[in-house]
């Protein structure tokens, strides 16, 4: 070994990428692999999204539908088969309200909650909710159990 033939050792070099516009010996001067003229050799330039070269782009060939309305509601729902379940896992025992809810993950703090009737429900609880389907409410109160609206 001397100084005409040192290397690196093997993997602890990384860059591997093209010297452009580092003089006409490299064979990568002038214009720097851009081609010449037009839009896409010149400093600064950047294509629009959706662009498709001057074709009538995507968006603006398919027609718009549907609306979406501003006063919508959302609610998180929440089965019976869920607060069943945390009956049999002693997370809960006679009330299950907001809070319980939040703790167990079944809703934000932010949300709103709907109880829906999926399921069944054998244990009695003291349910409070935004709002129930009437199912869900008749399956509480079959429990002797109650639902009691935020």
């Amino acid at each position: 070994m001397n100084l005409s033939n040192l290397q690196p050792a093997a993997g602890s070099t990384h860059n591997q990428n093209k010297r452009v516009g580092r003089g006409e010996g490299s064979g990568k001067g002038g214009t720097s692999t851009r081609g010449h003229k037009g839009a896409k050799s010149r400093s600064g330039y950047s294509k629009k999204i959706g662009f498709e070269g001057g074709q009538m782009p995507l968006q603006r060939r398919v027609p718009k539908f549907g609306f979406k309305n501003i006063n919508r509601v959302e609610y998180q729902g929440v089965n019976l088969d869920t607060l069943q379940a945390l009956v049999d896992n002693g997370l809960v025992t006679d009330t299950v309200d907001f809070t319980v809810l939040v703790e167990n993950r079944l809703a934000t703090k932010n949300e709103l909650v709907k109880v829906l009737g999926r399921g069944e429900l054998k244990a009695k609880l003291k349910v409070t909710a935004h709002k129930f389907t009437a199912t869900a409410k008749a399956a509480i109160e079959a429990a002797g159990g109650e639902a009691v609206t935020l």
